[in-house]
Parts: structure tokens; sequence; C-alpha cells
């Protein structure tokens, strides 16, 4: 397929899907290739014809080459529904509450960006619809009056036995808080992001205007901690989503004088997210934590004797005595088209043998059989492939995460 993009330059790809040929300048194609949200590369018999390949990669970008010029915009659609990456997302984030259908619509949109800032304004609004919250912070300044504490270290060092300015330390009562921080930093991020709608950028203005008595965070500043409580709780939702466009938000400064501006998410992440914590939260509603059994997710183990060779499984489930019981991995697109790939049953014999199992478990999206059963030679231990097909309702993806934790709950031992 050979398509032609006009300037300003926008491609549009679909994850995962087939190459597709595109007519681009040399330098924008190179930035492109250098950047690595796509695969690019020159076609070797036409000049001036890229093929680019999106990967589990997905949001949206701009780039623009060093040198400056048009910037490039790359947009990489889901092949998920939006509606159903939103409950993917949402439970991983917070399983006990999931995304409840038409709290926030964001079907309405076909792509991932538009319907992630629809998403992150209508939370924050509903955040801050009583009003800011305040909270103590830490404060430190050189005063004319005693507030707080003397920092009397700092008196001696800045002061030289001064008796005026104080140095002081107190804790302020303010709305100047890591919550609102956060919330007014993905405000910020989702203002500069190409390919949000009017609607949608003209109500972030007026969150941010809501805002503008909080400090602002700096390009490169650490996004501060925060802490669910009571207090914070109707922050919860909109805090989670904001720490989702700061966590995925590209680099802003690429090699060689590369700009990249934008928002990906990795849909492998997503797929792993979703896949462990639901197998952890059904193990935990049938009682399992309350027996002795214990999930641990991304747990260190070793492979070998002298702890050379450390391997992290996703999930690990622990009966009472401490001692692995059964072993899962989650793993969003097979290596080829016709079946399950094979080094991920070699990973998992590794993890079963590591541990002392005689199944192991690995979770697929759908694309392949619902189930595959591999029994390895001369090693007793069964294999386990599972398909999960996204594109179900919610109900129907928690049916089938449950009979894998079924089949998990069963795992024999060695």
């Amino acid at each position: 397929m050979t398509s032609a993009v006009d300037a300003p330059y926008s491609v549009e790809l679909v994850e995962h899907a087939p190459a597709t040929r595109i007519a681009l300048p040399d330098a924008v194609g190179r930035a492109l290739a250098a950047s690595g949200i796509v695969d690019a590369a020159p076609d070797p018999y036409a000049p001036g014809l890229w093929s680019l390949k999106a990967g589990s990669k997905v949001g949206a970008v701009a780039v623009t080459a060093p040198g400056g010029g048009e910037p490039v915009t790359v947009r990489v659609t889901p092949k998920v529904p939006i509606v159903r990456l939103f409950f993917l997302l949402s439970y991983s984030l917070d399983p006990g509450r999931s995304w409840r259908d038409g709290e926030v619509e964001v079907a309405e949109h076909r792509d991932l960006l538009p319907a992630l800032a629809h998403a992150v304004e209508r939370q924050v609004d509903r955040a801050l619809r009583q009003g800011l919250s305040q909270g103590y912070r830490a404060a430190e300044e050189a005063a004319l009056v005693v507030r707080g504490r003397v920092r009397e270290t700092e008196q001696i060092r800045r002061r030289f036995g001064a008796m005026l300015p104080i140095e002081v330390a107190y804790d302020e009562f303010t709305t100047d808080i890591a919550e609102n921080r956060i919330l007014r930093a993905a405000v910020e991020r989702l203002l500069r992001l190409p390919g949000i709608p009017r609607d949608v950028r003209r109500r972030l203005l007026h969150q941010r205007a809501r805002l503008r008595d909080v400090t602002a965070i700096a390009r490169g500043q650490p996004v501060p901690d925060w802490r669910p409580t009571r207090l914070n709780s109707r922050y919860h939702q909109a805090l989670r989503l904001s720490r989702v466009v700061l966590d995925g938000a590209s680099a802003e400064h690429g090699p060689g004088g590369l700009r990249i501006d934008g928002f990906l998410f990795d849909m492998n992440k997503l797929f792993e997210d979703f896949v462990t914590t639901a197998l952890r939260d059904t193990f935990h509603g049938r009682g399992r934590g309350s027996d002795g059994h214990t999930v641990r997710l991304q747990d260190s183990h070793h492979l070998d004797e002298a702890a050379t060779i450390r391997m992290k499984p996703d999930l690990v489930l622990y009966g009472p005595d401490g001692t692995p019981c059964a072993v899962a991995d989650a793993k969003y697109k097979s290596g080829r088209p016709g079946g399950y790939p094979d080094a991920d049953l070699y990973q998992m014999l590794a993890y079963c043998t590591a541990l002392g199992l005689r199944e192991g478990h690995l979770v697929y999206a759908k694309g392949n059989d619902r189930h595959a059963a591999h029994q390895v030679r001369h090693a007793g231990v069964v294999l386990h492939q599972h398909a999960l097909d996204l594109d179900q309702e919610p109900s129907g993806l928690l049916t089938d995460i449950e009979e894998v934790a079924q089949r998990l709950a069963n795992t024999p031992r060695i």
C-alpha cells in the first residue's frame, strides 16, 4: 500500500498492521527512523518512499527533524476499541472500582489521545467541583517573625549571628499540594499535544485556570508522589489518569537535535498490567488470601543454583508455606500469525523448572486458539497457552480471567 501525506505531514497507522509505503521527505523519514516510534525504512527501489510499520505503541506524537522544518504527526490507532481499552486501563489502575459505563463517554472518540484528553478533563472537573483540596505542605523561608520552628543551623550559616531575618520552617495549609500539582501538570501536558479536539482543549484551558495558583512542575522535574486517603478520595480517579498522561509522555528531545512531543501508550504493558491485576484480584476475591495464599507480581527468582541468572515472572502464586503454587506470564501479541511463539514456551519451561511446578501458564490477547497445552518430553511439565478476547463486554472478559485463575489454582507441584 502506498500513500502520500500533505504538509504539515500526518501519518495514520494501525497498531501491528502490515507496513505502509508513504511518500516522505528524507529528513522526515530519517527523523521517524531515529525516533523509534515506528519501524521506518527507505524503499531501496523507489526514492522518496518510506516503509512505516507500527508496533505496540499507540497514541500520537509530533516529530521534528534536526534543523527544524514542518513536524510530522504520527497517529497510531489501537486495534482494541477505545471503550475496551479504557476498561483495561481503568481496571489496572483501580480494580475495586473499575471504569463504570457512562461515567465518561469515550466511545465517541476513534483515537486514543482525544479520548484520553476527554476522560482526564472530565475526571479533573469532578475532582475540583467542590473546590481545590487543601493540605499541609512543608515550607522554609526567611521571615521577620518566628513561625513554626527556627532553623538554627541555617540561621548561623546564612545570617552570621544576625537576629533578622529569621530562618524558619513550618507547615503551611495550602492548595499548593502534590495532588493539585499533578492535575495541573497533566492538563498542561495535554494542551501541548497534537490532535486534541477544540472543545476538549477549551475545557482543559478552563481546568488550568482553576489550578492557576498551584505551582507548575517544570519540564524535567520529577512528578511528586501522592497517597490515596479518605481526604483526597474525590481526586483518586483524576490522579490515576493524570499519572497515565505524565508517564506516557514521550521524550521531548531525541538524539542529534530530533524533537519528539506527544503521548505514546504501550499496549504490551497495558495488557500485562490488566492480566496480572485481574488474576490477583480474582484470587483475593475467592478468599485465597485469607487461607495463607499470596500473589506476587514481578517477583524475583533465579534459574541457577549460584543465583546468577535472574528471572521475574509476571505472576507467582504462593502457598501458606511460602512455596510457589503456580506461575503465569502475560504476552500481548504472539510472534507469528499462525501460532504461538516458541520462545515464550522456552521461557515458561525455565520458570516451571526453577520453581518446581508441573504446569506453567501463558496468557495472550486473542489471535490464536482459545487454549493450547503442550506436554514437554522427558520433563513431566505441561505448558498452557490461553487467549483472551479483548473485544467483548467486561463481564465476559473477567469470566475468562476466572477460568485462567481456576487452572492456576489447580497447578500440581513436581
